[in-house]
């Protein structure tokens, strides 16, 4: 039997692998000069914490989880997000001594879905949450650091902020009345997952993708029409304190996110660069998560983003090299002095590729293919004379360079190199 790779799943190697861990480490930066703190959940957990957080008739729960029973009966589920997994810990951890509970994760998360461009069921995500404050500037931080995260990465030019409030459950049930009110003669119309969302979660039949929904949704009343004055209050504020910030922002009263536990304000950051899956990273705040965990009433705000959207991104800049430089020895018997001056200058902090066989010529090809920047050729005369020529395969030069300047001769070349790109 044939064994293939696991359909919706992927294999990450060199400039891409490279480009994933450049990422990471923007966003682990980003998030240490917020004061945020690592952390790192189980890749699964008892399924009920994803079914209790995330809401039975959400999308993921309903469809999308990958469920299993293990030797005991117990049911378990492959993570398919990171923040009901954090709230879990947060309450059987005992964590809440440390509110407010500032932390960020990245990792593998799991959910079965049509695989498409950017679109896996073994997918990456990163993301940040900030629980135990109940103030509207917790929102306030969270969105900034995800708009500086974009920034850094050079992606907020091509990315709107939108964003809406969803109000506290007072708002959600005056206008779940008029909503279903006005959903009811058309509920025949809907789309079949529509209808069954209309007696669940009608709120989630914005999130459809069902023209001839959208098509009805067009004259259906505002979600902020039915917002209480506390409800309001935490909107406005936040909006002055992105306005103040100087983070731009648009309002989309449609905006609802998928998931069960968010409250008040969500938001998105999207882009027309991807096509119709325009989402990049997104969020919103939480008040009743932790108390659905077992834990005391506790506000929560986040935002996740997936790594592999992002990369789709940044895919034309992924230029960094595994290596920059390759020793090569002119003849064979020279192998050993050559392998000695790549340890040399690896210990100097250089990226040094080795490659063992071939003459010369097949190795100067091989660097070219791997497209290093410079070469350091090795024969009997440099070893006698300690004097080596270093090949600048940018212009093209070749150059003699004295043993005891070769640490500052290739920095130089490197260098002049990044600065041309």
């Amino acid at each position: 039997m044939k064994i293939s790779r696991a359909r919706g799943t992927q294999v990450l190697f060199g400039k891409e692998a490279l480009l994933f861990e450049h990422i990471e480490e923007v966003f682990k930066q980003t998030s240490q000069g917020f004061g945020f703190a690592p952390m790192a959940t189980p890749i699964f957990e008892s399924s009920a914490v994803f079914s209790r957080g995330l809401g039975e008739s959400s999308d993921i729960v309903s469809k999308e989880m990958y469920s299993f029973e293990d030797r005991n009966g117990e049911s378990f589920t492959l993570r398919p997000e990171g923040t009901a997994g954090i709230a879990r810990a947060f309450v059987t951890e005992g964590l809440s001594q440390h509110s407010p509970f500032k932390v960020y994760y990245q990792g593998p998360m799991f959910r079965y879905e049509r695989p498409q461009k950017g679109r896996y069921r073994q997918f990456h995500q990163l993301g940040v949450e900030n629980i135990g404050i109940t103030s509207h500037l917790s929102d306030l931080e969270v969105i900034a650091l995800g708009h500086e995260f974009l920034n850094r990465l050079g992606l907020m030019k091509n990315c709107e902020l939108q964003i809406n409030s969803i109000g506290d459950e007072e708002s959600r049930a005056a206008f779940r009345e008029k909503f279903v009110n006005f959903l009811a003669p058309f509920e025949s119309e809907l789309s079949e997952d529509s209808q069954k969302r209309l007696k669940q979660n009608p709120l989630r039949i914005f999130d459809s993708k069902s023209e001839s929904d959208q098509k009805i949704l067009e004259g259906a009343p505002k979600l902020e029409e039915s917002l209480n004055s506390e409800s309001k209050l935490f909107r406005d504020l936040i909006f002055e304190g992105l306005s103040q910030l100087g983070i731009p922002f648009h309002p989309v009263s449609g905006l609802v996110r998928g998931l069960d536990y968010y409250t008040h304000v969500v938001f998105e950051f999207v882009t027309k660069d991807l096509g119709a899956q325009g989402t990049v990273l997104a969020g919103g705040r939480y008040d009743h998560l932790v108390e659905q965990m077992g834990g005391p009433s506790t506000s929560g705000v986040g935002f996740a983003a997936g790594i592999e959207r992002l990369a789709l991104l940044l895919e034309d800049r992924a230029t960094q090299n595994l290596s920059d430089i390759m020793v090569i020895p002119i003849h064979g018997d020279l192998e050993m002095e050559a392998f000695k001056i790549t340890e040399k200058l690896r210990k100097l902090g250089f990226k040094v590729f080795s490659h063992f066989s071939g003459n010369m010529s097949k190795r100067m090809k091989k660097a070219h293919s791997q497209n290093l920047k410079a070469a350091v050729l090795v024969g009997p005369e440099e070893i006698e004379s300690q004097i080596f020529k270093v090949k600048d395969f940018r212009s093209g030069e070749q150059m003699d360079v004295a043993e005891k300047d070769l640490e500052k001769a290739l920095k130089t070349l490197l260098s002049d190199t990044n600065s041309k790109k």
